[in-house]
C-alpha cells in the first residue's frame, strides 16, 4: 500500500478478530517504512505465520498475549525485511514465475510431497496457497539482494583463514566442541534480588519450553553481548568450558535447553545446537573458514541494515 510521506491521511480499517470474547478491532497503521505502511493486522499476521507449532497450539489469548509482549521486537524485524525488499526493487531485482515453482517443487521434493499433500500441509499450518507464495517470492527477492549487496562480496584468503584459526584455538585441534547458545542473568549483590533473578531464569525457561524462541529470548533478557545475536556463542572447544557447562551439557542432546544453572558470575540456560566429533585437520580448515565467513556475513550483514535504516523515513506508532 503505497502513501506519501507528507499529505498522510489517516487511515483506520474496521475489522473483525474471531477470539474467545468476539470482540470487535480496529485495525491501525502500526509504522511507515518510506512510502509503505504495515498496519497492526498485517504485523499479527505475520507473527502468526511465524510462530513455532507449541505457540499456535495454545489458546488464542495465551497466544496473544505472547505476541503482544513481542510486538515490539517483531515490528523491528518486519521493518528490516522491508526495507531489504525495497531496496532489491530499487536495484531492479525480480522473481521469475519459474523461479517461485522451482522453489515450491524443492520443498515437495525435500519432504517427499504431492501437489496436493503440499497443499494440505499449508493449509494445516493456517496458509492460504496464495499467501505463501508471496512470502516465498518475497524471501528470494531478499535473499537475492542480500547475496549481491553482502555475500558475494565476501573473499577468504588462506591468510585470512590462518589468522581466524590462531586466534581461535578450536579449530587448531580436533576436540570435541559445542555450538552454543546462551541466556545469562548477571549475579546481583542483594540474596534477595537473586531470588528474584532465579524465578525470571525459570519464566523465561518455562517459556522456551512453550515454544517461544530462544534466540528472542535471548535478545530480550541476557545481560551477556552475545544477546544481541540472539545469544550466540559459536563453536567452543569442550576443554575451555567451565565445570558447570560441562556437568549441564553432559547430559544434553542436540537440541536440548538446560535448566538454569549457577556460576560464579550468575544465572545461565543454555541451548546445544550441535556437537561435533574429532575432526581432521582438513575438516577443521574447513570449518574455520566456515565459522570466518559466517562471522563476516554477520557483521556486514548488520552493517548494510543499519545503513538501510539511517537512509530511510521509518515511523513507529505501536
Amino acid at each position: 500500500m503505497k502513501i506519501k510521506k507528507i499529505l498522510f491521511p489517516l487511515l483506520l480499517l474496521c475489522m473483525i478478530i474471531s477470539h474467545a470474547n468476539a470482540a470487535f478491532l480496529l485495525d491501525r497503521i502500526v509504522a511507515i517504512v518510506n512510502d509503505e505502511v504495515i498496519t497492526w493486522s498485517e504485523l499479527y499476521r505475520s507473527m502468526e505465520m511465524d510462530a513455532t507449532p507449541a505457540v499456535k497450539a495454545m489458546s488464542e489469548e495465551e497466544r496473544l498475549r505472547i505476541f503482544k509482549e513481542n510486538e515490539a521486537q517483531f515490528m523491528e524485524t518486519m521493518i528490516n525485511y522491508r526495507l531489504q525488499s525495497q531496496e532489491a526493487k530499487n536495484t531492479g531485482i525480480k522473481v521469475s514465475e519459474d523461479e517461485i515453482k522451482d522453489a515450491i517443487d524443492g520443498i515437495k521434493r525435500k519432504y517427499g510431497m504431492t501437489e496436493e499433500q503440499f497443499r494440505q500441509s499449508l493449509k494445516a499450518e493456517g496458509y492460504a496457497y496464495e499467501e505463501y507464495r508471496k512470502r516465498l517470492q518475497e524471501q528470494i527477492i531478499i535473499s537475492k539482494v542480500v547475496n549481491q549487496q553482502i555475500r558475494n562480496k565476501i573473499l577468504l584468503t588462506d591468510r585470512d583463514v590462518d589468522e581466524f584459526i590462531k586466534e581461535n584455538r578450536e579449530f587448531s585441534s580436533g576436540a570435541e566442541s559445542y555450538k552454543l547458545r546462551q541466556i545469562f542473568f548477571r549475579k546481583k549483590k542483594d540474596g534477595v534480588e537473586n531470588s528474584r533473578l532465579e524465578d525470571r531464569a525459570k519464566d523465561v525457561h518455562d517459556r522456551i519450553l512453550r515454544g517461544e524462541q530462544f534466540s528472542d529470548l535471548a535478545k530480550q533478557y541476557s545481560d551477556d553481548p552475545s544477546g544481541s545475536n540472539g545469544g550466540d556463542l559459536g563453536l567452543i572447544d569442550k576443554r575451555s568450558l567451565a565445570r558447570e557447562f560441562s556437568d549441564a551439557l553432559s547430559a544434553m542432546k542436540t537440541g536440548d535447553v538446560s535448566s538454569p544453572f549457577w556460576t560464579a558470575g550468575g544465572l545461565h540456560i543454555i541451548k546445544l545446537e550441535e556437537k561435533s566429533a574429532l575432526k581432521s585437520p582438513a575438516e577443521l580448515r574447513e570449518d574455520a573458514k566456515q565459522a570466518l565467513g559466517a562471522r563476516i556475513f554477520n557483521e556486514k550483514y548488520s552493517a548494510w541494515v543499519k545503513s538501510l535504516r539511517e537512509r530511510a523515513f521509518i515511523d513507529i506508532r505501536l
